[in-house]
């Protein structure tokens, strides 16, 4: 069976732009490659070459695999797992660390603005993530990774180490080809729209969690920076703020830029926010029941251990078929 796989990090709340640019089209892709399983990782050792509280990791980990699972994923076709349980994950890190090239990582653009950020105290790992990510795909042979716009670099240095080791090594690993959604790959701040919406950000009016409240949502919507045109456009360069709720409403009712344009042309600002703002709730309010009935049962637990244990079986073949390439171990033969 082939395989599609994607994770994303316990680090802060899920938000809307996280939702639109990886998890509603991780639920579409479902829909459409009926023949493939999805892998789908709770990314708790990406989230630990930054400091976390260690309890509120864990708990933040359950939480948002109750929220993966609560917006809609089909469960019979699917391994839902915690990445730091797989040990295979690890052990592929190192492997391929030792066929990555510094060069090839001081290139990261992620790792350059994460530095700068956080002057000191920059961890190793931090710098050598893209090693891990690229382990993460590679252990399950993943025809397809949905990733946006910010993640292709590191896609790419995932299918350079896959042909790598191919040409060096034989055929060990599927090269992967990266899945980018066409809206809502890429949603900005609510206050500043030339900027990604970020877990991260300090400014929680630049942000929509999953689990805000619907008063929250219309009051973060309302007041999201727009401009003095007064013309409902699609115009990224010019028109930042607007275009950005265009392709909110885009993505969530799943049309085109150009039908939403058209929907809202002659539509004022203000009721233009206020349809923005009814539909984030809308949609959103049958995934925050679910999350509830979720967060507090073993069903939780179960669909974790069972993804687990999927995972496990494939990434350990994988990593020990790859240890035993590089020479790794004794070759012992079988006692009579």
């Amino acid at each position: 069976m082939k395989h599609i796989v994607s994770g994303i990090k316990p680090s802060g709340d899920l938000n809307l732009g996280t939702y639109l640019g990886a998890i509603k089209n991780f639920v579409s892709l479902q829909e459409r490659f009926s023949e493939h399983h999805f892998f789908l990782f709770i990314a708790d050792l990406h989230a630990i070459t930054v400091a976390q509280d260690p309890q509120k990791l864990r708990q933040a980990t359950k939480n948002l695999a109750a929220l993966y699972l609560a917006c809609g994923l089909q469960e019979e076709r699917l391994s839902l797992f915690v990445q730091s349980e797989v040990a295979a994950h690890t052990q592929m890190n190192y492997y391929l660390q030792c066929f990555a090239y510094m060069g090839e990582l001081e290139r990261m653009t992620q790792f350059k603005d994460k530095a700068q950020k956080q002057e000191t105290g920059v961890s190793s790992a931090l710098f050598t993530y893209p090693v891990l990510m690229a382990g993460d795909i590679l252990l399950y042979d993943a025809e397809y990774v949905p990733v946006g716009d910010d993640q292709k670099q590191h896609l790419e240095l995932t299918r350079d180490l896959a042909t790598r080791m191919n040409n060096r090594f034989g055929e060990l690993f599927v090269v992967p080809k990266p899945l980018i959604p066409k809206v809502g790959a890429r949603i900005m701040g609510l206050q500043n729209p030339t900027k990604k919406m970020s877990k991260s950000d300090t400014n929680v009016k630049d942000i929509i969690y999953l689990l805000d409240p619907p008063n929250i949502i219309e009051k973060r919507i309302k007041s999201a920076v727009t401009d003095s045109e007064g013309t409902v456009r699609f115009d990224p360069q010019n028109k930042p703020g607007i275009s950005n709720l265009l392709t909110i409403y885009a993505a969530l009712e799943s049309l085109s830029i150009e039908d939403t344009q058209a929907r809202f042309e002659s539509t004022s600002y203000a009721d233009f926010k206020q349809a923005v703002a009814d539909k984030i709730i809308e949609h959103l309010k049958p995934i925050q029941a679910r999350y509830h009935e979720l967060i507090g049962s073993s069903t939780l637990d179960d669909i974790l251990n069972r993804g687990r244990d999927d995972a496990s079986k494939i990434a350990n073949k994988k990593a020990q078929t790859l240890a035993k390439r590089l020479g790794l171990g004794r070759n012992i033969k079988p006692s009579r």
